[in-house]
């Protein structure tokens, strides 16, 4: 609450600087703020104003704010700032970070900013701007420390003094004439060592490196089955490249676990990053206008029983949205465990006949519970509200057990697409946590009430 109220009066003064032109007194005010902190400010301002403050910062530390703020606000500063400004504050960046900002511009724009750059410094971009951006070539650091085969440990460390970069290196990488990674040595061990011991004798057991193809969400769940502090990144021919550190993949994890979440909701990341609210009303209509298509489905099945059979469809269509609300919640449930398994990387979870046995004994137990309580359920309604009437040419009791058959009917289709679902998705490329966005629900509310009537009907004859 502290932090809140200081973030809300630190931008109240700065509204009241920048209206009467006080860039003095801004100056000195943004010079007490971490950059952090100026970065969440900047986001709920205004452009131009983002604009100035920039304007008021050192540029090592105008960068560092830049790099921290989210795309749509630095999408707003791309139309305002000039091209020797971007050129300044991607110039003081980490190689990494640069790629990261020059590809969230056009072509023509970030071609010309690497142009107006150091021939070695915009190759190195170059390098990492082919990657894809959820991959490990995308996310690493080019920025690392080896030393060739034959090294002593003394050799190593005068290596690591001379190091002019402020990058915090947590180990020293071992590799041979071409470049080809063969180890790691931790800090720790090679400043314990000998002087003159050769530095492939201190490799740690068991190193470990990762493919610049890797899945950014691979990584994550690579750092966190074995407690690691950095990665190295090899290419196709087992050459170094370069590292990937703890602190992007914790950036890499609240960019997954966000993505997860706007897929399951029908929506998109990329709503995140853009400012336009006709653009991100057209994200989330691309989500909605087939979910109103398949609600129309199950409008259509309604529809027939209507005009069919009309008796059935008075007595059962009350019931209805039971039936698709109970088994599109324990459909839900059931992707929501694979999904997430799929995303720790579980080996559980990555057994689809491990998963299978256990959700279906899970999902038979749910069906029976839900099917028995919603026939009791049927059966007291219906006294109640006097439709048992036994003129009305139906046998209620004949559609009570209908109706408990229909639900867990219903519930074990359900679950077992929740189940199969994100396997399938995994398989053919598509994020599985689709599997519990609107489209499949929608999908299993007109599968449920079509097998809730249609069960009805053979029961009456």
């Amino acid at each position: 609450m502290a932090e809140e109220l200081k973030a809300k009066q630190l931008i109240s003064k700065i509204n009241e600087f920048t209206e009467n032109n006080n860039i003095d007194m801004l100056c000195t005010l943004l010079d007490q703020q971490r950059t952090s902190r100026l970065a969440e400010v900047m986001e709920l301002l205004e452009g131009d104003r983002n604009a100035v403050i920039l304007g008021c910062l050192p540029k090592e530390e105008a960068s560092e704010v830049f790099e921290k703020l989210d795309e749509a606000t630095r999408a707003e500063l791309y139309e305002l700032l000039n091209v020797r400004q971007l050129k300044t504050l991607i110039y003081e960046l980490d190689p990494d970070d640069a790629a990261d900002i020059l590809s969230e511009l056009p072509p023509s724009a970030s071609e010309h900013l690497l142009r107006t750059m150091k021939p070695d410094e915009s190759e190195t971009i170059k390098n990492l701007m082919q990657y894809s951006d959820d991959s490990a070539g995308g996310i690493m650091d080019p920025l690392f420390l080896s030393v060739p085969k034959g090294s002593t440990a003394h050799e190593a460390i005068e290596l690591l003094k001379i190091q002019e970069s402020d990058e915090d290196f947590y180990a020293v990488y071992v590799v041979d004439i071409e470049g080809v990674y063969l180890g790691d040595v931790r800090i720790r061990n090679l400043l314990s060592a000998e002087p003159e011991q050769k530095i492939e004798e201190l490799i740690e057991e068991n190193s470990l490196s990762v493919s610049v193809f890797f899945d950014q969400e691979e990584i994550k769940n690579i750092f966190s089955k074995n407690d690691l502090i950095a990665v190295p990144v090899v290419d196709g021919n087992n050459v170094l490249v370069g590292r990937i550190t703890a602190d992007r993949v914790l950036e890499v994890a609240e960019e997954e676990a966000a993505e997860d979440i706007y897929t399951i909701a029908g929506t998109d990341a990329e709503e995140l990053y853009d400012t336009s609210v006709f653009r991100a009303a057209r994200i989330r209509m691309t989500w909605l206008v087939p979910c109103l298509i398949g609600t129309g489905v199950t409008a259509i099945v309604m529809l027939f029983f209507k005009n069919s059979h009309t008796e059935v469809y008075t007595v059962a269509a009350a019931f209805a949205p039971m039936i698709a609300a109970i088994s599109g919640n324990a459909g839900l449930q059931t992707s929501a465990v694979v999904i997430c398994g799929l995303a720790t990387g579980h080996m559980a979870a990555l057994n689809l006949g491990q998963v299978f046995i256990r959700e279906a004994r899970i999902a038979l137990l749910i069906a029976l519970s839900c099917g028995v309580i919603g026939g009791l359920i049927y059966t007291g309604l219906s006294d109640v509200l006097g439709n048992h009437t036994p003129d009305s040419g139906l046998n209620y009791m004949m559609v009570s057990a209908a109706f408990g058959i229909a639900m867990s009917a219903s519930v074990m289709v359900s679950t077992t697409l929740g189940l199969f679902l994100p396997f399938l998705f995994k398989k053919i490329g598509i994020d599985p946590a689709i599997s519990s966005g609107p489209l499949v629900t929608t999908a299993n509310d007109s599968i449920s009430v079509s097998i809730y009537l249609f069960t009805t009907l053979a029961f009456l004859g």
